[in-house]
C-alpha cells in the first residue's frame, strides 16, 4: 500500500486529509511541523508528500528545497495563498503540483493518486530498462551533457545530478528533439498534460531549474535557448 506523509500544524485538516486517503486505500502519516516531518522521513520511505505552506519554525517552501536536495518523490503543496507567485515559487524549489485551500478532498485525492501513478510509471520504467552506463547506446550527448534516456540520469561534465521527474521529462523531451522551437503551451501540454491544473508559467520555472543544473552559465545558456516571444529550443550543434 502507498503510503502518504502529510505535513500540516493545523491538525483538522491534517486529520481529513489523512481520512480521505486511507478510505481510498492510501495509507497516511501526519508531521505537524516541518522538523518533524524531517525526522519521520529519515526513518521512513514516503510515496507522495502533502506539503503545507504555512507553518510555524519551518515553511513548506523551505521544506521543499531541503527534501529536493536528497528525495524525487512527488511533492504537492497545499496552499491558502493563491497568488501566482506563490505557486510559482513553490514549483521553483521543486514542488510537482499545489492545491488552494479550501479543497475537495476528493480532488486532492484524485490529485496524489495521478501523482503517484505517474511516479510509479517513471521508476518502473527504470528498474525494467536497467541502469545505463556512461558510453551505452541509450545515451544523448551533446558535449559535456550526457542523457541516459533508459536509466533515467543525467550527467554534467562527468558528474551526475539530481532531477525531479516533471524536469528529467521535459529536459529529454528536448534534447530528443533538437534545434526545434517549442512553445510553452506545448511543453506544458506535452509533460504535464491537460488534467494539471497549473499554467504556462510551470513551464518557465522548470527551464530555470535544468538551465541552473547544466548551464555554466545560466544567464548564458550553452544547452537551451529562449526564442522570445516563441518559446524555448534544445541546441544542437
Amino acid at each position: 500500500m502507498k503510503c502518504v506523509l502529510i505535513v500540516e500544524d493545523d491538525k483538522e485538516i491534517a486529520a481529513i486529509e489523512k481520512d480521505y486517503l486511507e478510505i481510498n486505500n492510501i495509507e497516511a502519516e501526519i508531521a505537524n511541523d516541518g522538523n518533524s516531518a524531517l525526522e519521520m522521513m529519515r526513518e521512513k520511505q514516503y510515496d507522495l508528500l502533502l506539503l503545507d505552506v504555512m507553518m510555524p519554525h519551518k515553511d513548506g517552501f523551505q521544506l521543499c528545497k531541503e527534501i529536493r536536495d536528497t528525495c524525487d518523490v512527488p511533492i504537492l503543496m497545499v496552499t491558502a495563498k493563491t497568488e501566482p507567485v506563490d505557486r510559482i515559487r513553490g514549483l521553483g524549489f521543486g514542488a510537482d503540483d499545489y492545491i488552494s485551500k479550501p479543497f475537495d478532498p476528493a480532488e486532492l485525492v484524485a490529485r496524489v493518486k495521478s501523482h503517484l501513478a505517474r511516479y510509479d510509471r517513471l521508476t518502473n520504467a527504470t528498474k525494467e530498462k536497467g541502469n545505463d552506463e556512461m558510453g551505452t547506446a541509450e545515451v544523448i550527448v551533446m558535449g559535456d551533457l550526457h542523457i541516459m534516456t533508459q536509466g533515467y540520469k543525467v550527467y554534467i561534465r562527468g558528474e551526475e545530478v539530481k532531477f525531479t521527474n516533471r524536469e528529467f521529462e521535459l529536459l529529454l523531451f528536448l534534447a530528443s528533439n533538437p534545434n526545434i522551437v517549442f512553445s510553452k503551451e506545448k511543453l506544458f501540454e506535452r509533460i504535464w498534460g491537460y488534467e494539471y491544473m497549473g499554467d504556462n508559467a510551470t513551464v518557465t520555472v522548470h527551464i530555470n531549474r535544468i538551465r541552473s543544473k547544466i548551464e555554466k552559465d545560466s544567464s548564458n545558456p550553452q544547452f537551451i535557448d529562449t526564442v522570445w516571444g516563441v518559446g524555448y529550443r534544445f541546441n544542437k550543434s
